[in-house]
């Protein structure tokens, strides 16, 4: 009996039967298949009651959308318009939408669904908790009324997989795609409402026949996904997900492509501002999506208002706080104060003494290394203008070479036509004008680098012969 009255329970609590006998007739006439019973009641009474978005002086009728745990089934019933006081309801009929938030497990759902009937039907209001809740698509005719778990980790990585999916069937070789969020429904809510942002929600039917054409035509042409990105924060799932699944139960997806355009709303509900079924060209979907925009802005600037309010009423709150705990505090900073001042005296001083002999030893140390420097390089240069010979005589083999210095000095000497140009860096460095070590020779027309790849090569061989002009460009 605890199943029977778990569904008795929840479907009064979604339907807003008060009479437990007639709720039992139409879950009897339906062989106690939840699903399918709260499926043809909102069928029903949807065409008894045409959705209406007119206005009075007194109240803003609009449709109430009520997802249940099983398996995102949707109840109608009035409710308040969300639209804030003094601004002008949009132009189009907003759908609120009551998300399933609780989390009940197999193992508790049982004693965590009887809890949570009983406060439903007590209060009148479904309270949830992070997640969504789903009964399988066995519950009601097999008679296992565990409820399936989808958690936050679950959510998010089926999110993930979409995204991946998309990228790899549609993504390849183009940036142009809607930034679709790897994470949960709820999480994308939650991050729409702190972006002041609409939730774009695409839900991919990887078997209708138009996907294909309408993700790479429609959802990734440069100008709608562009237009998407910047405006709205963008969740996609597929059908054949569990959360896809439940989210075109809830938004009652009947025909493929759909998208949907939703925001935040209050006591844990969405409001519903579009649905958009069916294949539709880039141009259709950004009237629609331009349209939607400008008829949420109102709502949308109010909320950004409110928590801008919010949030400078709890940064004043927050400096008259630290104000206070700064006065509280002050002696004890004076104190304080005092006496890391004379430690500070005593450590500047025993470091200025430190600092002085280490001076000293660093200038002993810097002039005996400059010297051993200047003596090393003397000796470098010296050995090189030893291995350079005696200059040649001029001759048919001999080779003239001017060298140009960046200080605008020029260097002239003749070497024999077989010598390498490793003697030219040779000669240059024998003449100590440079104070560098990483410099190149390099001739000007043509334009020749004569780098380390080419000091093998003789001066005939270069095309230096039989005279040369080079100079000395510094890396």
């Amino acid at each position: 009996m605890v199943d029977v009255a778990d569904k008795l329970a929840y479907f009064r609590a979604i339907t807003g039967l008060e009479d437990p006998g007639l709720c039992t007739e139409i879950l009897q006439a339906h062989d106690w298949d939840l699903e399918l019973a709260i499926s043809s009641f909102t069928s029903n009474h949807t065409d008894n009651h045409p959705f209406s978005s007119s206005s009075t002086a007194t109240a803003t009728a609009t449709t109430t959308t009520a997802v249940g745990p099983s398996n995102a089934t949707i109840h109608r019933s009035d409710s308040t318009s969300i639209a804030p006081a003094g601004a002008p309801p949009p132009g189009l009929a907003w759908k609120i939408i009551t998300l399933p938030i609780s989390v009940i497990s197999g193992s508790l759902g049982l004693i965590s669904g009887a809890v949570g009937f009983g406060l439903w039907a007590a209060g009148g209001v479904l309270s949830y908790s992070l997640g969504f809740i789903g009964l399988g698509s066995n519950s009601g005719r097999g008679g296992d009324s565990s409820a399936q778990l989808v958690t936050v980790s679950a959510a998010s990585r089926e999110a993930m997989e979409f995204v991946a999916q998309f990228e790899r069937d549609y993504g390849s070789g183009s940036s142009s795609r809607p930034n679709f969020v790897g994470e949960g429904f709820m999480d994308a809510l939650t991050r729409s409402r702190n972006t002041f942002k609409l939730l774009f929600v695409y839900l991919h039917s990887p078997d209708h026949l138009d996907t294909p054409a309408f993700c790479e035509g429609t959802l990734c042409s440069e100008v709608l996904s562009a237009f998407v990105n910047e405006n709205f924060v963008a969740w996609g799932g597929s059908i054949r997900g569990s959360e896809g699944f439940k989210m075109s139960n809830s938004l009652k997806a009947s025909r493929f492509p759909f998208c949907a355009i939703v925001m935040p709303s209050t006591n844990q509900r969405i409001a519903l501002l579009q649905q958009v079924e069916g294949p539709k060209s880039p141009e259709e979907m950004l009237m629609i999506l331009q349209r939607v925009l400008e008829e949420s802005a109102p709502v949308l600037l109010t909320a950004r208002l409110e928590a801008e309010e919010r949030t400078t009423n709890m940064r004043l709150r927050e400096e008259q706080d630290a104000a206070y705990r700064a006065a509280l505090e002050a002696d004890q900073a004076r104190e304080r104060q005092q006496r890391e001042e004379k430690e500070r005296l005593e450590r500047e001083a025993a470091e200025a003494e430190r600092k002085c002999k280490e001076e000293e030893e660093a200038k002993d140390r810097a002039a005996r290394e400059a010297a051993e420097k200047d003596a090393a390089l003397a000796r470098l240069r010296q050995e090189k203008a030893l291995s350079l010979g005696a200059e040649p005589e001029k001759g048919p083999d001999v080779t003239q070479v001017l060298v140009r210095f960046p200080t605008g000095e020029r260097k002239e000497r003749r070497f024999h036509s077989a010598a390498t140009i490793q003697s030219l860096y040779d000669y240059v460095d024998s003449l100590g004008y440079l104070n560098v070590e990483n410099y190149s020779l390099v001739t000007n027309f043509p334009r020749v680098v004569y780098g380390t790849d080419k000091v093998s090569l003789s001066l005939k061989e270069a095309g230096l012969h039989p005279q040369a002009s080079l100079f000395v460009e510094l890396n």
